[in-house]
């Protein structure tokens, strides 16, 4: 497949902007090669700058559930930039998206609205500090809450070390009131709790981890948050920016019935647009200025256009129906992916809840971000390129999540399994067949 459009967009990119992208997975060093440009998308569809049509399993990373460029959501933007692109007061379209939000989320009884789900992140730790007056957080290696200091921080050397940082630019005083944990294992958190339970300001996790490929907890592993946050007075954060609303109209704390203190909220909460919220408990959100101390603020938070586009993708969202297509399509995928790997004696593990799924190309159950380690991301490379080379762009990573739209037709989904098929067979790859 040519790619000269791309190629070229690429290399002036490099020239103005720092590694050609604005966000580091989108220059396909993971994979290899240069990243693919796009020019329009409609439906599951996205299209390059050489005229190649994709299937997209990317969907922005997330937001776009009923798919590129929705009639609906494209009228609702139109009609409320018309009105004026932003004001900096107080607009009814703020109050319209909070509404729908609070109406949908069990735990959610006041939202504060951001730009972005870091900012959702970030301003629900600062939230959980001011509100309880400790300082640490616990969170889960391989659990990705954005790029905020606090956030950017592996595991230590053992599971009640503090960590260390991933990432130049974050101090020492941030790590040490950071506790990176093991996910899915109950027994480091009890450990945690029993050492530094009155330091503990709140746990912060994704109920399904989707930042190492999509790994899913195991059973009780959540109830064990609640409860032992809720006896030691700490909060328990729901990191939801990408199961919100995909996975169930009231994210993942619906399916798996807990209900955390504060959620955060992103991706498909804008419509496609660049929305993050947060929201809880209404005796935690009061401590939030104006009428509390705890200092939280933004130029552009609540941006109309961006309101109209989020209200308008959850009031379609209200229809039980789109959620059990998104099930349908999701698993078809999946158990035809199963079946292809299986068929070519391929070692894999595919996870899928809701309409996120993922393919790990290795032989071992994924509970971690250990386990996440043992996959063969050569072969996963190679699979991502055949895939691409076939009409078909998956993200270009071994640790990213899939993401199935409403738009998805069992035509594409048909055609998405045969690629597969097609492209496992043209790679014959010794190293990664069962038994060897």
């Amino acid at each position: 497949m040519k790619l000269e459009r791309s190629l070229a967009a690429f290399a002036r990119a490099r020239r103005v902007l720092s590694g050609g992208v604005n966000s580091p997975v989108r220059a396909f060093k993971a994979v290899g090669g240069s990243p693919v440009f796009v020019k329009s998308a409609s439906g599951a569809i996205v299209r390059d700058l050489d005229d190649h049509e994709y299937i997209d399993y990317i969907l922005a990373w997330g937001p776009l559930i009923f798919g590129h460029a929705h009639p609906a959501v494209v009228r609702a933007i139109q009609t409320a930039a018309s009105r004026g692109t932003s004001f900096g007061t107080p607009t009814e379209a703020e109050t319209e998206l909070a509404e729908l939000i609070c109406a949908m989320v069990p735990s959610i009884e006041r939202v504060r609205l951001t730009s972005s789900g870091t900012e959702a992140t970030m301003s629900a730790v600062r939230l959980a500090r001011g509100y309880t007056g400790r300082s640490m957080i616990v969170q889960f290696a391989g659990c990705y809450h954005g790029h905020a200091d606090g956030f950017l921080i592996q595991a230590g050397s053992g599971a009640l070390t503090n960590g260390v940082p991933t990432s130049p630019g974050v101090t020492e005083g941030t790590v040490r009131d950071v506790l990176v944990l093991p996910y899915n294992n109950a027994q480091a958190v009890r450990a945690a709790f029993s050492q530094h339970g009155e330091r503990i300001a709140a746990i912060i996790v994704e109920p399904y981890a989707g930042n190492m490929g999509l790994v899913l907890p195991r059973d009780g592993f959540l109830q064990t948050l609640r409860e032992v946050s809720r006896s030691a007075g700490a909060l328990l954060i729901f990191d939801e920016v990408m199961t919100g609303f995909r996975v169930a109209p009231g994210g993942a704390q619906q399916r798996e019935e807990i209900t955390p203190d504060l959620t955060a909220l992103g991706k498909v909460v804008g419509g496609g647009l660049p929305v993050g919220a947060y929201g809880g408990r209404a005796d935690i959100m009061a401590a939030l200025a104006p009428d509390g101390p705890i200092y939280a603020a933004g130029t552009l938070s609540g941006h109309p256009v961006a309101m109209a586009a989020g209200a308008t993708t959850l009031r379609m969202l209200k229809d039980a129906a789109v959620y059990e297509r998104l099930e349908q399509s999701t698993q078809t995928l999946c158990d035809g992916l199963h079946a292809v790997f299986e068929r070519h004696g391929i070692a894999h593990q595919i996870h899928g809840r809701g309409s996120m799924f993922c393919t790990f190309f290795t032989a071992s159950p994924i509970h971690d971000l250990d386990d996440v380690r043992t996959c063969e991301v050569a072969l996963f490379a190679k699979y991502f390129h055949a895939m691409l080379d076939r009409g078909v762009l998956l993200p270009p990573s071994q640790f990213e999540t899939c993401f199935v739209s409403a738009a998805h037709t069992a035509s594409e989904i048909d055609r998405t399994l045969s690629a597969a098929d097609d492209a496992i067979s043209s790679l014959l790859v010794p190293a990664a067949r069962l038994g060897t």
